[in-house]
């Protein structure tokens, strides 16, 4: 069953409130979920604080750092519940039970570490020449996208995600870049100093160079006889985002290796990036979830 996107608001109420109804007819042997509601096996659902549970899978997209473009390849999921929304329509988000709240997954930077990209009209010898020699093992660079606060510092509001208007997440994300050469520590962000992403699926107003872009908030489809929601080709963007120098590139020779990355990655500062991720995602009523585990032992 599918559903416009702006009439989603009311169907999460209507899923609390099935799930609310149907709570006195739960069981209390110990038990496992089954069928869809398998996805949120990590969901603190027995937080008295959590109301509901999501489940975020970003299936492609790209992030523009400055002169640099990444597309991601690899899936990235955000995972965890949070709590009825305060008054500005955000709600806290909770950690789920396996500590993994935003799992980190290695993206190929076009290029390699010497950020050679062929141009459109290069030969198909020539690029895969480049592509051996400056994306392999030893001079290839990944980035690979962490969380860099606790998961209680994520806000989200599932009314403007259904809206399609306002901010819709904040997540607040450092990016790791590997390389051998690089060692282990080398960011672009941190703990104290995150690049706060504002993602919306509706339209940015971002400084410039950057022009407004637009996500969507994709289709709606009940699963599990209405109490999970399922967003799939749902598009959350933001274009007005900053971020800092690079630091802890080169271990003892940082100082020599961190302007180096600067100057390969060009001004990075609002107008001048872009976050774009396609998301499946999955959203349920915490009682529900307790529900469907306790009916099935």
């Amino acid at each position: 069953m599918r559903m416009h996107p702006r009439t989603a608001g009311v169907a999460w109420v209507a899923i609390l409130l099935t799930a609310l109804a149907t709570l006195g007819l739960a069981g209390s042997a110990s038990a496992k979920l089954t069928g869809e509601f398998k996805k949120f096996e990590f969901c603190p659902y027995t937080n008295t604080e959590v109301k509901r549970c999501l489940y975020s899978l970003t299936t492609g997209g790209k992030v523009i750092l400055g002169s640099k473009t990444v597309t991601l390849e690899k899936q990235v999921t955000l995972k965890g519940g949070y709590s009825k929304p305060d008054a500005e329509g955000f709600s806290k988000f909770f950690e789920p039970t396996d500590k993994i709240t935003l799992t980190k997954a290695q993206q190929n930077v076009p290029g390699g570490l010497a950020g050679i990209v062929p141009e459109s009209g290069t030969p198909a010898l020539v690029k895969a020449l480049i592509k051996f020699f400056f994306e392999n093992k030893i001079t290839g660079l990944t980035s690979t996208l962490e969380l860099a606060k606790p998961a209680s510092d994520i806000r989200i509001s599932e009314l403007h995600l259904a809206e399609g208007a306002g901010i819709a997440l904040k997540l607040p994300v450092k990016i790791h870049l590997e390389n051998p050469f690089l060692g282990k520590s080398c960011y672009v962000g941190s703990s104290t100093t995150p690049i706060n992403w504002e993602l919306t699926t509706g339209t940015t107003n971002p400084a410039k160079p950057n022009e407004p872009i637009s996500g969507k908030t994709g289709e709606v489809e009940f699963l599990e006889e209405g109490l999970i929601l399922e967003l799939t080709n749902s598009e959350l963007v933001d274009n007005n985002w900053s971020a800092p120098g690079a630091s802890g590139c080169g271990g003892i020779i940082s100082f020599l290796v961190n302007p180096i990355i600067n100057s390969q990655l060009g001004t990075t500062t609002a107008g001048h990036n872009t976050a774009i991720l396609v998301n499946k995602i999955d959203e349920s009523s915490a009682l529900a979830v307790k529900l469907n585990n306790e009916e099935n032992p």
